[in-house]
């Protein structure tokens, strides 16, 4: 989905009572994935046909086609995505692909529209499914995508290729919940395209499950266009990729810190420590969304099925979110992922947690100058709750 799709989305559905500011929040938070110049991504996509064997072994996309990725897709996209790391061992591989380029099973691979998706591996910490995927198209040229930068700072030199993907997903039974992110990772051909999908939990969840993933859509942006609405999701699919995908969490080096720090009605109540994420967890004020006529119409025209509970879960939930900053002890800012109503996420991308110091804030403006001057901005004082606290 497009900035400008969601804005109007937005817009469309919590109008009048949505800020320009809070469109804003949302736009901050996808503008650290927006895509580099076009004349970067060209450069990237030059040098990977000179780079020498590394991760898998692919010289350039070429020859890496011709090498099995099903079943490792992590191990050659761990070190880009937003929520980069050492996935080695965490993971569950749901599908192997040998020297031939045949699948060691179907059950997890559906193809429609010209496209095929295949799932590959998948990893869950309890609180986050991270899926790794293989999309590929025969008609389809998947060179021009360009790639978005995917750390804190331009200087780290990371970035990722990004494809847009539409649909629902839900775990064990649950109400069905909309795709929010997309696929993130490496152009590997002309007509394939290795990625990673996170996908945010509601609730936390134990022991094993099932992922019902319910594809409806699939885009790409397009580099050699120049006008900026004709570059985004300029080659998008409709189709239906569905696909029911067994999980098992795994706790290793998974912490839950209980925290109940409180200022007013805003209450930090835990930090999650995951190999990948931390998430702040916080009960936030707010005025309740009213689910008016107009408002239930405009959201039944796009889903007829939907209750009224899904409606309100759409417009926000009954609270507004926070603005909240992390930084590790070496007053390193983490990565923030698009903070909603009690839920603040941000990537690890390698960095040694041993203390997080949390900021939040109920002013967006300060909330921005603390992130524009770090840890030791004198906006840290305007902050409602600054909490340090120890992971280690």
């Amino acid at each position: 989905m497009t900035d400008e799709k969601l804005d109007q989305i937005l817009k469309q559905a919590l109008a009048p009572e949505i800020s320009d500011r809070e469109i804003q929040v949302h736009r901050r938070r996808k503008d650290k994935m927006k895509f580099g110049a076009i004349g970067k991504a060209a450069a990237v996509a030059a040098a990977a046909v000179v780079v020498g064997i590394g991760g898998l072994g692919y010289f350039n996309p070429v020859l890496a086609a011709k090498i099995p990725l099903i079943g490792r897709i992590f191990e050659k996209v761990e070190d880009d995505v937003i929520y980069s790391g050492d996935y080695t061992d965490k993971g569950i591989v749901l599908t192997n692909e040998n020297q031939a380029g045949s699948l060691d099973t179907l059950d997890y691979s559906v193809s429609d529209s010209g496209i095929t998706l295949t799932a590959s591996e998948v990893y869950c910490d309890g609180y986050s499914i991270f899926l790794t995927v293989n999309i590929e198209a025969e008609d389809a040229d998947f060179t021009h995508i360009p790639k978005h930068y995917t750390g804190m700072n331009i200087s780290e030199n990371r970035e990722a290729a990004g494809f847009y993907i539409d649909g629902t997903w839900s775990v064990n039974g649950s109400s069905p919940e909309y795709l929010e992110n997309r696929f993130e990772g490496e152009v590997i051909d002309s007509h394939t395209f290795a990625g990673m999908l996170k996908i945010n939990l509601a609730e936390r969840v134990s022991g094993s499950g099932e992922l019902n993933l319910n594809v409806s859509g699939l885009g790409y942006d397009d580099d050699r266009l120049s006008d900026s609405e004709e570059i985004s999701a300029s080659h998008w699919t409709d189709g239906s990729w569905n696909m029911v995908l067994p999980f098992e969490v795994n706790g290793t080096d998974v912490k839950m810190i209980e925290v109940g720090e409180k200022n007013g009605d805003i209450v930090l109540d835990n930090v999650v420590v995951s190999p990948y994420q931390v998430i702040v967890h916080t009960t936030t004020p707010g005025k309740q969304r009213e689910l008016t006529d107009d408002r239930r119409e405009k959201l039944l025209s796009k889903d007829p099925d939907l209750t009224d509970a899904e409606m309100l879960e759409i417009l926000g939930g009954s609270y507004e979110p926070c603005f909240t900053i992390c930084f590790n002890q070496d007053g390193e800012q983490l990565y923030p992922d698009m903070e909603v109503a009690g839920r603040a996420g941000f990537a690890v991308q390698g960095k040694e947690i041993k203390t997080l110091h949390i900021f939040i804030f109920d002013n967006f403006d300060d909330c921005i100058r603390m992130e524009e001057e770090g840890i030791n901005s004198g906006a840290a004082d305007k902050a409602v709750i600054a909490k340090e606290i120890c992971v280690e």
